[in-house]
């Protein structure tokens, strides 16, 4: 009986810890930006440097979190389908063959949120918990 409630405990617990790994990340632009949704795909685009403009706003300069952040590997999955190696690839290629940048890191979703408010210009992704009335989510990534 004990071992039984031990397992349910230890099975919660887990099942907790997934829950609280899997954020959920949504993309931002300043509330002053005009922009007022965006598709998964044109966050894409934006992120891998194919399209440096918001439909009907204006220029959109994409900010990163941190390399190796849970929050990043989990957005350019599930918008770009590309893994963090794979997006490490396809930036050395577009650097070294002079098509692109990568976009600029800010650090964690606080400090992508303060850039992003304070620039109509910049997008960013961050943890919806760390939304407030300085950002406008256009994308809730799925």
């Amino acid at each position: 009986m004990v071992k039984k409630i031990h397992t349910a405990i230890i099975a919660a617990g887990l099942a907790l810890l997934a829950q609280s790994a899997s954020a959920e990340v949504v993309v931002i632009v300043s509330a002053k930006n005009a922009a007022t949704a965006l598709t998964e795909e044109q966050a894409s685009d934006i992120f891998l440097g194919k399209n440096s403009a918001l439909p009907g706003s204006g220029p959109a300069t994409p900010v990163d979190q941190a390399d190796g952040s849970p929050l990043r590997d989990q957005f350019y999955t599930k918008v770009s389908s590309k893994t963090a190696a794979q997006m490490k690839a396809y930036w050395a290629k577009q650097i070294f063959t002079g098509k692109g940048q990568a976009p600029k890191e800010a650090g964690d979703s606080a400090a992508v949120k303060a850039a992003v408010a304070g620039n109509p210009n910049l997008i960013g992704y961050i943890d919806r918990s760390a939304v407030d009335a300085t950002v406008k989510v256009l994308l809730t990534v799925k």
